[in-house]
């Protein structure tokens, strides 16, 4: 490829942004690739991404495998146009939030219910920036919230990204618990009891001090959303940072990524055996520790029944 040569999209990408050659011949007014990755979504929802298969695609539409794959040729193209579908467009009612941080919170609340929706999304592989039509939207919705601040593009992003990492997190937990609670048939005020009262028999002060006291301060059985209290920190942080730059300070840059050595990506034979040595070694400190801790409270209490005998 020269400097001239555009960059050819993979199959998948063109293919959500309309631009993929399609099949000639075949069954064209029966079939198509909307119909094949509606088929996929639903069957995604109803049983989860399992069951998708691009035999099972083709059975739930009443063709064979190989009719699908004239216009998905991959099962990654056929994932990644589900999650293009799924995702959807970012609706317009964010843009009637107040401000910044209004269309922020709205877009993250969005996201989040995307999660809830379409559970099964959270299962898909992140490979890298999800360059399709929707995904793009999301994210240049994102950015539109963020242009009337003084913040330069990659802060823009920075933030952008943030958001979307959040909604993340709250997604898969919001998720797991929506099926637990299906499974189990308990609502989720039974599940979140029976957690802390599992959280009540193992956690000990000794051991767990900080969460200890966070379980019978009762931190466990509340009410409050601890996802939008973190979203709404995080937005706290920008705010005050846009403050100081509206200030004239400087931006910062941070431009140190979290770097792990390519030796710990090598898939070398001694560097493993030496990790798991490392995490044996520091679980038989923890065991010892928590051994230690057990012949002090002991000792402790030898000394005080020896005091109230005297």
């Amino acid at each position: 490829m020269t400097e001239e040569d555009p960059l050819e999209l993979p199959r998948g990408i063109a293919l959500a942004w309309g631009v993929a050659a399609t099949p000639q011949r075949g069954p064209k007014r029966e079939m198509s690739v909307e119909r094949i990755v509606d088929a996929a979504v639903a069957l995604a929802d109803a049983e989860g991404i399992g069951a998708v298969s691009m035999a099972a695609v083709a059975a739930r539409l009443g063709f064979t495998p190989m009719s699908l794959y004239r216009y998905v040729s991959a099962k990654d193209d056929l994932l990644l146009l589900m999650q293009e579908e799924a995702t959807g467009i970012p609706p317009e009612s964010h843009l009637e939030a107040e401000g910044w941080r209004g269309r922020l919170v709205a877009l993250y609340q969005e996201q989040v219910l995307l999660y809830l929706r379409h559970p099964w999304m959270l299962s898909l592989p992140i490979t890298g920036s999800p360059i399709t039509p929707h995904s793009s939207a999301w994210l240049d919705a994102s950015l539109a919230a963020l242009e009337s601040t003084p913040l330069d593009a990659e802060e823009r992003l920075a933030v952008a990204l943030a958001v979307t990492g959040h909604a993340r997190w709250c997604g898969i937990v919001q998720a797991g618990y929506s099926e637990q609670s299906r499974t189990s048939g308990m609502t989720p005020e039974e599940i979140t009891m029976r957690e802390s009262a599992l959280f009540d028999r193992v956690i000990t002060a000794d051991e767990y001090p900080a969460l200890r006291a966070a379980i019978d301060e009762r931190a466990f059985l509340s009410e409050a959303d601890p996802f939008r209290f973190g979203v709404e920190r995080m937005l706290d942080g920008v705010e005050a940072y846009i403050d100081r730059i509206d200030r004239g300070e400087p931006h910062v840059s941070t431009d140190e990524w979290v770097d792990l050595d390519r030796a710990e990506l090598s898939g070398d034979r001694r560097v493993k055996e030496a990790q798991k040595s490392v995490r044996e070694a520091e679980k038989a400190l923890r065991v010892a520790r928590k051994a230690e801790r057990q012949a002090l409270r002991e000792a402790r209490e030898r000394i005080a029944k020896a005091a109230a005998r005297d």
